[in-house]
């Protein structure tokens, strides 16, 4: 007989940004030996997904293999976790009042005043039992956004408070993340936020079995004893959530701190983690012997998380080559010159949408093609690297994006015919993994090791087929199209040492263990060259 399905809920409390979805995709890693785990993230807000949201918003917008457009701790939770989640499993309120209303208009209550309870918790229970009998999970981890006291996430909180009664209580545990604070000048953790906050979600008849106190410092026995005191939760179960450099410390941590014991008990289950490679893997990211540092020009450089993939990916570089990487942030909204790429080791140009900042990141990529620095461009950094090409080296006076410039009069990227009827935000895009066919011999195929790649795309201009021939003429090589050929998905010029460009988002799949090709490829490059400056013989040996 089947082990019936167990459950953990991840809440947060205090204030928000404490850490939830890093919290629930750790113990996702440490509990994943031997289950099947599904993660699960609601959100409060009323947008059917984060696609339509400005970075600064929310921060990333993660996509997924089919197409969803989710929350960023999606990303942790693959990263962490080693699944490929699906869209159905970011559960937003706008989602949840679209289902309703659809319920409702089929008449499917019957007549009945629809209500919040039990009408929309519900739907919210039942999208969850839908995806636990559809993926036949051992376990799962659902993390309920914002921070308890919230009016946005209060239905999903009362469908959790149910769910005990439906599961039965011995099959979930909830775990609540708060924050302890040190006050400057008291020299003292202190419990009484925590406190607060555990009565608060009391009051929503949710009732914590584990608590997890994001703090600066280790938990003192003391301070533990206090907060088990005062919310009902044994000593043992109040784990340190601790302030790290690294968010892949916090597995290790949780370990440290008795963490999946405390679960395994409770749901009766086990799954010992296995964290010895990952610990050598993090142990290389704390103790470098390697130093470079490359320029990111991007548009959203105020708000990190908007490049939150990119920056895992180059975490996951600096385990593997035991190397320091130090991002630079660039702006370039405002930026005219580019000379200070000289003192850099690498240039990347991420994704981005609309015409704001374009000019100063073509401007650096050709420095950077011109002084042999090594480039990776994604997604509009290939179809800015195409447009500086074609300025440059082709001499195509003015070539431009349509998206930048609609009049150009040599669109070398547009919008292909039979996408432009299509208006609605949200479904413009080419959305989700792409298949992409390998030019053989070429340095892009030498990463992959393959002829047939699968990468995640978010955009919706292309690389113009009339201009396919003048740029090959002129030394650009398609290292990746469509099948058919109409579509470029990867471009790079050989003769450089490392420039190398994708309409894809690589960083959507790079993991600790696996870091993404591309990135891997270029900190190698970055790595080689500024080894070769330290050693001016190196070069002409």
């Amino acid at each position: 007989m089947k082990t019936p399905t167990k459950y953990i809920t991840v809440t947060g409390g205090v204030l928000s940004g404490l850490g939830k979805g890093i919290a629930a995709a750790s113990i996702g890693h440490l509990l994943s030996s031997r289950l099947k785990i599904i993660p699960i993230k609601c959100d409060g807000y009323l947008n059917v997904d984060p696609g339509t949201m400005n970075p600064f918003e929310h921060g990333e917008v993660f996509v997924l293999d089919d197409g969803g457009e989710v929350d960023m701790d999606f990303g942790h939770y693959e990263r962490f976790l080693g699944v490929r989640c699906k869209s159905n499993w970011n559960l937003t309120m706008g989602k949840v009042f679209d289902m309703v209303r659809k319920k409702e208009r089929r008449g499917d209550y019957l007549g009945k005043t629809v209500q919040y309870i039990p009408h929309v918790t519900d739907v919210i229970k039942s999208h969850i039992f839908g995806i636990v009998q559809e993926e036949q999970a051992d376990l799962v981890i659902i993390e309920i956004g914002g921070t308890v006291g919230d009016i946005e996430n209060e239905l999903f909180l009362e469908a959790m408070r149910q769910m005990k009664e439906d599961v039965g209580r011995q099959n979930i545990v909830y775990i609540h993340l708060t924050y302890v604070p040190i006050p400057h000048g008291v020299n003292e953790q202190k419990s009484k936020p925590t406190q607060q906050s555990v009565n608060l979600l009391k009051q929503r008849g949710i009732f914590p079995d584990i608590i997890i106190g994001r703090c600066s410092h280790f938990l003192t026995k003391e301070i533990k004893a206090k907060i088990s005191s005062f919310c009902d939760v044994t000593a043992e179960a109040v784990i340190t959530g601790l302030d790290v450099d690294d968010i892949y410390e916090i597995p290790i941590i949780f370990e440290q701190e008795g963490l999946p014991e405390i679960i395994h008990k409770k749901l009766n289950i086990y799954s010992p983690p296995d964290l010895r490679k990952w610990k050598r893997l993090v142990d290389n990211i704390k103790s470098p012997d390697k130093r470079i540092t490359v320029a990111m020009c991007g548009k959203y450089t105020r708000l990190e998380d908007s490049y939150a993939s990119i920056i895992e990916s180059f975490n996951h570089c600096s385990a593997h080559f035991r190397s320091k990487i130090d991002l630079k942030w660039v702006e370039t909204t405002d930026l005219k010159d580019a000379s200070f790429l000289k003192s850099l080791d690498g240039l990347i140009v991420p994704g981005g949408f609309g015409s704001r900042g374009t000019e100063g990141k073509i401007e650096a990529i050709r420095l950077a093609r011109e002084q042999n620095i090594p480039f990776l461009g994604l997604c509009l950094g290939l179809q800015l690297a195409v447009i500086e090409f074609a300025r440059n080296v082709c001499g195509l006076e003015d070539a431009n994006s349509t998206e930048i410039a609609p009049d150009t009069p040599h669109p070398i990227i547009d919008i292909l015919p039979e996408q432009k009827s299509i208006t609605e935000k949200g479904g413009t895009m080419r959305l989700g993994a792409y298949p992409a066919v390998l030019k053989e011999g070429s340095l892009v195929h030498a990463l992959y090791q393959k002829t047939r790649v699968c990468e995640r795309h978010r955009h919706r201009y292309e690389v113009n087929p009339d201009y396919h021939q003048i740029l090959s003429e002129n030394g650009m090589v398609f290292s990746g199209t469509s099948a058919d050929g109409r579509l470029v998905e990867f471009i790079e010029l050989p003769d450089l040492k490392f420039f190398v460009a994708t309409q894809a988002h690589p960083e959507l799949k790079s993991r600790m263990e696996f870091p993404a090709p591309l990135f891997y490829g270029f900190v190698k490059a970055c790595l080689d060259g500024a080894a070769d400056r330290a050693d001016p013989h190196k070069e002409s040996q």
